[in-house]
């Protein structure tokens, strides 16, 4: 028997499975065999334990089943995050791997929990089960697990039949052509999967994840919703982190573009990335409570613009174009100020005193990316003056720093963090420039599973914007595809906390 099995309790189901994986090019997939398991929880219970007999070490699960829920359609899939039949729990933590490559498939998808029971129930069995939190229901899918020795298991099964309809009926075949369908259409991403298992050791980059600018941002967010209730609107992403922006809709935020969206007398909060003077002053002109939540070291490259335009320089802002940051510290003196991103941009400056040039810099720039330019600008203008202390953002650098730290071990580099999120790119490149390949993902079902094919070392790290608990998802995802070993690679340790800005400070009137 093949070391890697796919059960199929149908004769439909196997075929529909076979189909599927004629499909495949032999590209990032596994090897695996489709074993018809025979049809309820008896034949299920013998078919599995002659693969544990066997030594199979990875099994899934694939047919169709019955919905508890009234949102799944016959053909939609469910993956299980759990198996629950016969007085057991069997955890699937790969569940969101498996989902983000069956929906890149063009497949409707929901992950949950799936019931196995050892007789067919009708409405009121369904109505309990569904209690229970369970999303479909099958006959099969707990025993056959049972087969897996407690190594990785998966489970897919595709939705023939709506709640309160037995799992045999004249909707059931209905459903089931659209059912055996999707089956088949699933059946190359559980060969990936397979493909994917394996022990692993995972490096994680420290540190990682929020910084103190992108805690206070937060917290500004919550705070204001507390202090004067929803709605409270913020102008741009607070930070650039789709599950931060998210979290905070839920809780009433409303994120808007402009300040023209924004009704008069309404309080707003502006974005951990700063504004320019001219947004400021549109605010109070319209009457707005607003609430500044610009981070402190963003704030001190406004300052420092400020500085070098009024005492006559020109101020080269080194940055990238349309980057939310390099568009406030423009605002701050814009008949002083030039963008440059790069040692070309440096040769078309002209100042009116090439003795008065002055440098700036984005807070989430690399290192390396931003002394390149310096060194450009000062080779061109040696008397340029630059900010009295870094502008770089110490997260940032240290994020940095941490990655390259793991790069060197790590066969791959998952990055979590937005694609929007400058300092989140800084670090695919950086493992990128290290010789490593790296992906930026947001959540853990954005990884493919082609990436984990034959790695055997994963370092993950996460922008200064990215939620900790995102890579935790990921962590728990990886431990689903077999034994992990993880390892924490310290670079250094943070201890930098910001103040909140006086209008949180002082007590609610």
């Amino acid at each position: 028997m093949s070391d890697h099995v796919i059960c199929a309790p149908l004769r439909v189901e196997a075929r529909a499975l076979r189909r599927g994986l004629r499909d495949l090019n032999g590209s990032g997939s596994a090897a695996v065999q489709v074993l018809r398991t025979g049809y309820g929880p008896a034949r299920s219970a013998a078919a599995a334990a002659r693969i544990e007999q066997s030594g199979a070490g990875v099994v899934a699960v694939g047919g169709v089943a019955g919905a508890l829920i009234e949102d799944l359609s016959p053909g939609d899939l469910v993956v299980a995050s759990e198996v629950t039949g016969g007085g057991t729990a069997v955890s699937c933590p790969s569940a969101p791997l498996l989902a983000g490559e069956l929906r890149r498939a063009g497949l409707r998808v929901r992950v949950g929990p799936i019931a196995t029971v050892d007789h067919l129930v009708g409405r009121d069995g369904h109505a309990s089960l569904a209690a229970a939190g369970a999303i479909a229901v099958d006959l099969e899918s707990a025993p056959l697990l049972s087969g897996a020795g407690g190594g990785p298991a998966a489970v897919v099964r595709a939705i023939s039949d709506l709640p309160g309809h037995s799992l045999v009926s004249t909707r059931t075949v209905t459903g089931g052509l659209a059912a055996l369908r999707s089956l088949r259409l699933a059946g190359p991403a559980l060969a990936r999967w397979a493909a994917a298992v394996g022990s692993r050791q995972v490096l994680m980059a420290s540190p990682r994840s929020f910084c103190a600018g992108v805690e206070r941002a937060i917290e500004i967010v919550e705070l204001a919703l507390e202090r004067y209730g929803s709605p409270v609107y913020v102008r741009k992403q607070i930070v650039h982190n789709t599950t931060v922006v998210a979290g905070l809709e839920e809780r009433g935020a409303i994120f808007v573009d402009e300040l023209r969206e924004v009704p008069d007398g309404s309080v707003v909060v502006f974005s951990a990335h700063g504004v320019s003077p001219e947004v400021r002053r549109e605010a109070a002109e319209r009457g707005l409570a607003a609430v500044d939540a610009t981070c402190p070291l963003v704030a001190k490259v406004h300052a420092e613009a400020r500085r070098f335009a009024s005492d006559g320089y020109l101020v080269a802002l080194i940055g990238h174009a349309g980057h939310e940051e390099v568009d406030g510290t423009l605002g701050e003196a814009p008949e002083a100020t030039a963008l440059v991103e790069s040692a070309d941009d440096v040769a078309r400056l002209k100042p009116a005193d090439p003795a008065k040039v002055a440098y700036v810099m984005q807070t989430t720039l690399a290192a390396d990316e931003a002394g390149g330019v310096v060194d450009a600008i000062l080779d061109r203008f040696p008397a340029a003056r630059g900010p009295g202390s870094d502008d770089i953002c110490y997260a940032t650098t240290n994020r940095q720093r941490a990655v390259r730290a793991i790069a060197a071990d790590s066969d791959l580099v998952v990055v979590v963090g937005s694609a929007n999120s400058s300092n989140s790119l800084r670090l695919v490149e950086t493992a990128e420039r290290a010789g490593t390949p790296a992906y930026l993902v947001d959540r853990a079902e954005e990884i493919e599973l082609g990436w984990l094919a034959g790695v055997s070392t994963v370092g993950i790290t996460a922008g200064a914007s990215a939620p900790p608990a995102v890579v935790g998802q990921i962590v728990t995802a990886l431990s689903g595809l077999g034994p992990i070993e993880t390892s924490e690679v310290v670079v250094t340790t943070e201890d930098v906390q910001f103040g909140l800005p006086r209008e949180l400070r002082q007590p609610a009137s």
